[in-house]
């Protein structure tokens, strides 16, 4: 799978000089000769050297700090998972690409508040081809306090800590937000304090000139019997916003992509035309795995998304890919995608 920012790594080069068979002897030049071979050699070594810099300012990336490429917004163009055990190792992504033959390139992860931004998983993941994603959740913590400022020294520090790692990443903040399970969400927090820290957050990092964040603003999908609401009241606009992310999954043998994804899309759509990545999603067992898999990879491409996140844990369901039918059923969807390409 290709890099979606289509970034090529550097190289070091390296001049090693070259000489003759050893005891090899020749009869002295005469002095003009000898001095005009000299300016021959010299020129040689001055125009080798000129070629050696140019080669490795062509192959070697220089970014400055907390600058990078933009991610790309190609529809289909991201293919992404969250394991259970990053970011702590990266071994458990080894056993999903391994197990599936299917090499993501984003990689999920949930940081608490206070957790710094885990530099050595990114720069592992960045290594494998792959951008970080990471959804920091605002537990034991008060919105209002965040939108007053209470926090910046945290906040700056994971911003300063981004910037100087200087590829891409994704961050989303309390994310769905507009479901019930969580105290930052509907029925816990107020909206227009949810907004007010959000935008905070933004700022700091624009004051802390971190350039190479995009920001994924995430939701639930709309379901008034899971009591997820309308996200309209969350909406902190589209200054503050990059990629628009919808986190849903398929529990019902009868439940299709549209019928799951559909009311929610058109409900972003009426706030904003930025990009979404359906950035949770998984099959539970009763709904059968393999069957749901190639409807959820269709879906994505009839409404022109960015990609998904594949969730491979255990939260009240199994939604990991844990037998042959459903590994097979993903590889094959997989391949079909502009992101393995």
């Amino acid at each position: 799978m290709t890099r979606p920012d289509g970034r090529r790594r550097g190289a070091s080069v390296r001049a090693a000089a070259g000489q003759g068979p050893a005891g090899a002897h020749r009869m002295p030049d005469p002095p003009r000769q000898r001095r005009f071979s000299a300016g021959i050699r010299l020129t040689a070594m001055i125009v080798s050297f000129a070629a050696a810099v140019a080669t490795f300012l062509t192959l070697t990336v220089v970014r400055p700090h907390g600058q990078s490429d933009t991610l790309g917004t190609t529809p289909g163009s991201y293919l992404g998972v969250y394991v259970t055990g990053v970011p702590r190792s990266f071994q458990p992504v080894h056993s999903f690409v391994s197990a599936t033959k299917v090499k993501p390139n984003l990689l999920l992860y949930y940081s608490s508040w206070w957790e710094p931004f885990r530099t050595g998983f990114a720069v592992r993941a960045d290594q494998h081809g792959a951008v970080p994603i990471v959804q920091i959740n605002p537990l034991r913590v008060k919105l209002a306090d965040i939108a007053d400022g209470t926090y910046d020294r945290y906040i700056n520090s994971f911003a300063k800590d981004i910037r100087r790692y200087g590829h891409p990443v994704i961050v989303g903040f309390g994310h769905e937000m507009n479901a019930q399970w969580s105290p930052w969400g509907y029925r816990h927090a107020n909206p227009a304090t949810f907004v007010a820290a959000w935008r905070h957050i933004v700022n700091q990092f624009r004051k802390d000139k971190v350039k190479n964040v995009t920001w994924l603003w995430t939701v639930n999908v709309v379901d008034p019997h899971a009591h997820s609401s309308d996200p309209r009241p969350w909406w902190p606009g589209d200054n503050y916003v990059t990629w628009v992310g919808i986190d849903g999954y398929y529990r019902r043998p009868s439940w299709k992509f549209a019928a799951l994804f559909g009311p929610t899309i058109k409900a972003v759509h009426m706030l904003t035309r930025a990009p979404i990545l359906i950035s949770e999603t998984g099959v539970a067992p009763s709904a059968g795995k393999a069957a749901k898999i190639p409807n959820l990879f269709a879906g994505v491409r009839a409404y022109g998304l960015l990609g998904l996140v594949w969730f491979d844990a255990i939260a009240h369901h199994d939604w990991r890919l844990d037998d042959e039918a459903a590994i097979l059923a993903f590889r094959r969807a997989a391949r079909q995608t502009p992101a393995t390409r």
